[in-house]
């Protein structure tokens, strides 16, 4: 059992009136017993004092002062009262809060529902000092509109700030007049598009193009989940027709190549149209290699790895017993020992952009529903609260990034990708003041009895490592600190995330270019006979 606390608090106002709060206890299973007890006082002031101050590009001995929820300064040897919280922060590392960039909340899948909701996976993901999630709105019946509505209700018991990319799964007017919608008034920048899935998510390539084409127009960024659906299905009766109905048989069904072939197709069709592309989960060395050929071609694709493909390989899914192989069940499948470590140097070598966790939560007995046909095991894993440290333990304790790549890879480019950036993202005056605080020299060790997910099962099980994140902050308040997490439902904030982030810039001047090389239309005389 794991406790988690839980801070009631009323809104500071500007004369800071400080308010009564209340711890909630959870334990880690999905039932929950709630006790309350009194929580202390918190001030809207806060200076974290003394600490090594990392942005993307830069790092400083400085001071930072908070206020009312947002950076006012950060400089050397700030004086302030005794009214201000002072945090000391000497020999350690204060970073802004990580942005996940991609997260499955409360959905409902493979008939049935992740076990974390928007407020025990923010809770989690402020554990382990990640301060903004963007997670994926999925249509309900195709509709956009409907779908963005019944997750603005699931998000009402948010306890972070969050925003939202779109799914689009089918075709029509009324889907395209949408789109627009979505963006203009509704914050979203990003629509993903699912080449998996047959039978449930997945779409075409005339579905891709129109896609594309309407992204464009926008300013939004088309995502895609890339797989060969059609290829993959044909793999799953391969696999049954075999005899493997293991989870072993999910990553025999779709092997890499099939993530290769749909990753080079959906680049050569966003370069058709002339669009910014975000592959998410790149989980291959094919994939990756897609991903680099297009980059150094000049092509505007983002690689996304998630924390599970840095981290594991696909062994544990051969394991003998069922729960522990199942456990591991996603798509794209974790691969072979190798693609790991290829994707970790595509990161350090900036083939690879940001990191995700595609945090999909499904418990031992939802995972059991695929006991006798891996088809039917939810697919999914954790990673929301693992990914902060995963990442400093496995890419800057080995030497394969500095701090300041840190910080980028896990916060800054993906609020530069969705264009809230410097809000989010930064240490800097006039940044929302969501900051963490770690300590390089303490050790983390990962189990499912001490993690903040409603999961009973980590796919890190038994995982240590260096670089601790001892302090998290979000929105200018203390919520993670001595290993008590103090969090309210209903505190988090919709993000909006405006169109035509810096991936767009100079797209106008390809299509110009483009138009001017065509040395079409021919005029030709007309024939007279």
């Amino acid at each position: 059992m794991h406790i988690t606390c839980v801070t009631m608090a009323m809104r500071f106002t500007l004369l800071h009136i400080l308010s009564l709060t209340f711890f909630i206890t959870f334990p880690s299973s999905l039932s929950q017993s709630d006790q309350f007890c009194d929580a202390g006082l918190t001030s809207s002031k806060l200076l974290i004092k003394g600490g090594t101050v990392v942005n993307a590009h830069h790092q400083q001995l400085a001071d930072v002062y908070v206020q009312d929820g947002v950076i006012l300064a950060v400089n050397p040897s700030i004086p302030v009262g005794d009214e201000v919280t002072v945090i000391d922060a000497t020999g350690k590392f204060v970073m802004p809060g990580g942005i996940d960039p991609h997260t499955h909340l409360d959905f409902e899948f493979m008939d049935t529902a992740t076990v974390d909701d928007f407020f025990s996976g923010q809770a989690a993901a402020l554990a382990g000092g990640t301060t903004m999630h963007i997670d994926f709105v999925i249509p309900l019946k195709g509709s956009l509109t409907a779908g963005f509505e019944a997750y603005e209700k699931k998000a009402n018991k948010s306890c972070m700030d969050y925003g939202f990319h779109m799914a689009i799964t089918k075709w029509d007017e009324t889907v395209s007049r949408e789109m627009e919608i979505m963006v203009k008034e509704k914050g979203i920048n990003s629509f993903k598009f699912f080449m998996a899935y047959k039978g449930a998510l997945m779409i075409n390539d005339e579905l891709l193009l129109e896609g594309f084409k309407k992204c464009k127009s926008l300013g939004a960024l088309a995502m895609v989940h890339a797989e060969n659906g059609d290829a993959v299905y044909e793999g799953q009766k391969k696999m049954i027709e075999l005899g493997i109905t293991g989870p072993e048989g999910h990553a025999l069904s779709r092997p890499a190549v099939l993530e290769g072939e749909a990753t080079a197709r959906a680049i050569r069709l966003a370069d058709f149209v002339n669009t910014p592309l975000y592959v998410v989960h790149v989980m291959s060395i094919d994939a990756m290699e897609e991903i680099a050929k297009a980059r150094k071609s000049g092509q505007r694709v983002i690689g996304e790895p998630v924390a599970s493909g840095l981290a594991l390989d696909e062994s544990w899914l051969w394991h003998p017993d069922f729960e522990t192989a199942a456990k591991y069940v996603m798509s794209p499948p974790i691969r072979k020992q190798g693609h790991d470590k290829a994707l970790q140097a595509a990161l350090s070598k900036g083939v690879l952009q940001l990191v995700g966790t595609d945090h999909c939560a499904f418990n031992s007995t939802q995972k059991a529903l695929g006991i006798d046909d891996f088809r039917k095991i939810p697919n999914g894993v954790n990673g929301i609260e693992e990914r902060m440290h995963l990442v400093w333990d496995i890419m800057v304790e080995s030497g394969q990034i500095s701090v300041t790549d840190y910080v980028r890879l896990t916060s800054t480019e993906c609020a530069r990708i969705f264009n809230i950036y410097p809000r989010k993202g930064a240490i800097l005056p006039g940044s929302d003041a969501d900051i963490i605080i770690l300590n390089p020299n303490s050790s983390f060790e990962i189990t499912a009895k001490s993690h903040h997910s409603k999961l009973d099962t980590n796919v890190y099980e038994g995982r240590k490592g260096k670089g601790k994140i001892e302090v998290t902050i979000a929105g200018g308040k203390i919520v993670w600190e001595n290993n008590e997490l103090k969090v309210a439902p209903g505190t988090g904030r919709y993000i909006k995330m405006p169109p035509f982030s810096y991936l767009f810039d100079g797209i106008d001047k390809k299509d110009a270019f483009y138009l001017n090389s065509l040395q079409a239309p021919v005029k030709r005389a007309k024939s007279n006979t």
